[in-house]
């Protein structure tokens, strides 16, 4: 899930695009800045506390028409007991009015590879294409009401469009591709300090290692964004970043030999111990023990702002910072509908999307086959559930899951699972979509997905667990796919949960820790 999650952190530079409206006052601002920005490259260590986990590099070129921006991650990041290495380019081409006019990006994880390129027709239309592996691209057509930018080109406007000034709020239209419309994001100039970073490197022949020499003072400015996804970290007058963190990892401006030759030469990088792994370290720990299979939980949540999550509705009710789950009543487990397969009664939740390839003859036809005759959406819904539970082989993946790939290779963690029964349900015109959120699990609360599937009203079900229902313990936040599972970044490191009841029973004393 954790793993899942930071790419999709990556990815979320697709959902950001900024309207018209946002710049029409600002175009020729816009165009005049365009002149100030100069070719060069910037490097950065990507660190987990004191230990160097990858390497990343953003580079400007700048032509008589154009500008293009090159971003490159790598990184061997601990997750489920060993390093997995992540790997995302992204190439922006920009007017010298700084206008997108298309993007690449590229994908590289234990998982089939993902692809997605961008076009923009004029101002009014964007072609994305998504690939995963080696499937067919799937294609989609954006309406558009204006220029639109990367989030990654955020700081260069923020920074080049006007000097940045201590209290300054900027306010970006975010077009969210899973409701295909836009949200606004604020941006807050928050702080201005003074950075000393080294120019050049030399090579230290005692200690085999470079190091940073010729220390430079670079004055940067603080951005902040008020929405998960969106930029937040130091930036200096040219609007590349000098440092930003998130998930527990910092990036920061380093020569190029120090960042790549010292990571690179560093066989330790790949050493994964408790106090590094990913799962743990965002893990939450109960106050108290919960017996498996809870029908009804209360749970106290503290630390963080809760607005914006889907925490209300659908078996579960948020009373000021108290969440309850309640037990699943046997009416909401029963439809008022049949499943006819041919018409469709909720558009907005049995269509494709990307990665979710309902209109697959391989999960078409697997769908029907396990289906049957069957047109009760309960009893469909769970032999989908089952089928998925006793077909998939549990294994942490680290990478994004796409429905037609997890078909191939039958293994995956949480995300593949839920991925997985989403399509083979939608295709069948059953209404499914992925919950997102917290799951105890011995002793922890753990990043977990599941479906949930419209019945009676919308019920979790977990194929990873092999619950149907899914039981109380599964604490909803976001309702979506990895658009929205960005905003559990939020929760990281700053949720606190406290456990007051569970069905009234079972439940030991224990000490409560924040992770």
């Amino acid at each position: 899930m954790v793993g899942g999650v930071i790419i999709a952190a990556w990815l979320a530079g697709l959902a950001l695009l900024v309207q018209r409206e946002y710049f029409r006052p600002q175009l020729e601002e816009l165009a005049e800045a365009a002149a100030r920005v100069t070719p060069g490259a910037v490097f950065y260590g990507v660190m987990q506390g004191d230990r160097q986990v990858g390497f990343a590099s953003s580079t400007i070129d700048t032509a008589q028409t154009s500008i293009t921006v090159s971003d490159y991650l790598v990184a061997d990041l601990p997750v489920g007991g060993k390093a997995r290495r992540a790997t995302a380019r992204t190439n922006v081409t920009l007017s010298r009015a700084l206008r997108m006019t298309d993007f690449d990006l590229d994908l590289q994880t234990e998982g089939a590879p993902i692809r997605a390129t961008g076009r923009v027709d004029g101002d009014s239309l964007l072609v994305l294409a998504v690939t995963s592996g080696a499937s067919r691209a799937d294609t989609q057509r954006v309406q558009l009401t204006g220029p639109i930018l990367l989030p990654t080109l955020v700081p260069l406007v923020i920074a080049l469009g006007e000097t940045p000034k201590v209290g300054k709020h900027y306010v970006i239209p975010v077009f969210d591709p899973a409701s295909m419309a836009p949200r606004n994001v604020g941006f807050d100039v928050r702080a201005e300090s003074l950075f000393v970073l080294n120019d050049s490197s030399t090579f230290d022949s005692t200690t085999k290692r470079w190091q940073g020499v010729t220390p430079d003072t670079l004055r940067a400015w603080q951005i902040a964004s008020d929405a998960s996804g969106g930029f937040s970290g130091w930036i200096d007058d040219q609007g590349r970043i000098v440092a930003t963190s998130q998930l527990g990892f910092d990036l920061e401006r380093l020569p190029y030999e120090v960042a790549f030759e010292n990571w690179r030469a560093d066989a330790a990088r790949l050493a994964v111990s408790e106090d590094r792994d990913i799962l743990e370290t965002t893990a939450i720990a109960a106050n108290r023990t919960i017996n498996h299979r809870r029908a009804q939980l209360s749970v106290r949540l503290s630390g963080v702002d809760l607005s914006g999550f889907d925490l209300n509705g659908h078996g579960q009710k948020l009373s000021h910072d108290t969440l309850t789950i309640a037990p699943v009543r046997d009416s909401v487990m029963h439809a008022t509908y049949r499943l006819p397969f041919g018409r469709v009664r909720d558009p907005a939740d049995t269509r494709a999307e990307p990665l979710l390839q309902t209109h697959d003859p391989n999960i078409v036809r697997l769908a029907r086959q396990i289906a049957g005759s069957e047109r009760d959406p309960r009893a469909v819904a769970e032999r989908i559930n089952t089928w998925v539970h006793d077909s998939i082989t549990d294994r942490v993946t680290f990478g994004i899951p796409s429905a037609s790939q997890v078909l191939k290779t039958r293994a995956g963690d949480c995300n593949e699972h839920t991925q997985l029964y989403v399509a083979l349900a939608r295709s069948l015109g059953l209404p499914a979509r992925i919950a997102s959120g917290l799951a105890y699990v011995d002793g922890k609360f753990y990043y977990h997905a599941w479906p949930e599937v419209l019945l009676g009203d919308w019920v979790a079900v977990d194929p990873t667990f092999g619950q149907f229902p899914a039981d109380a313990a599964h604490l909803r936040f976001v309702v979506g796919g990895l658009t929205r599972q960005t905003e559990l970044l939020r929760l990281m490191g700053n949720l606190h949960i406290d456990v007051l009841a569970a069905n009234g029973s079972g439940v030991s004393s224990g000490s409560s820790s924040r992770q």
